[in-house]
């Protein structure tokens, strides 16, 4: 069952995690695959790091490529025109900018699959992509 969005479908969608590596990174990949035409999403982070192989591969599993995106520092963003920034993790809540009142923030706390060691890391990977493809439909659902 899927819940009833809240709030305006966005039209400038930022998501922001701390590494802007993994998370982050697959919530811009699946929001530009299912956003209206005219949406423009970005992603970023506020310590970049660089773009996790697994994050690559999970989503050109599903035929999202993401092979050419870079971590980027939110200041190379235009962030504050941003009508929803959506924070993908823990960390993102202590280390965001300050929005502007106008912006509608959400948070999901979503664990960061790169810490998860040995065997389990890419289920982990695959994990997170699928809560946030959930999700992500959900912005645009009326």
């Amino acid at each position: 069952m899927t819940l009833p969005r809240k709030g305006p479908a966005p039209l400038r969608l930022l998501f922001l995690c701390v590494h802007n590596s993994s998370r982050s990174q697959i919530a811009e990949g699946l929001a530009r695959a299912v956003a209206p035409p005219g949406v423009q999403i970005w992603s970023a982070g506020t310590e970049p790091a660089r773009v996790h192989p697994l994050a690559i591969e999970v989503m050109r599993e599903i035929g999202i490529d993401l092979s050419r995106h870079r971590s980027k520092h939110y200041d190379e963003t235009p962030w504050r025109d941003a009508d929803l920034v959506v924070t993908v993790c823990g960390e993102g809540e202590e280390v965001c900018p300050v929005l502007p009142a106008t912006t509608r923030k959400l948070h999901w706390p979503l664990p960061d699959p790169s810490r998860v060691e040995g065997e389990g890391q890419r289920a982990a990977f695959v994990a997170v992509r699928d809560e946030l493809r959930r999700r992500i439909a959900e912005l645009w659902l009326g």
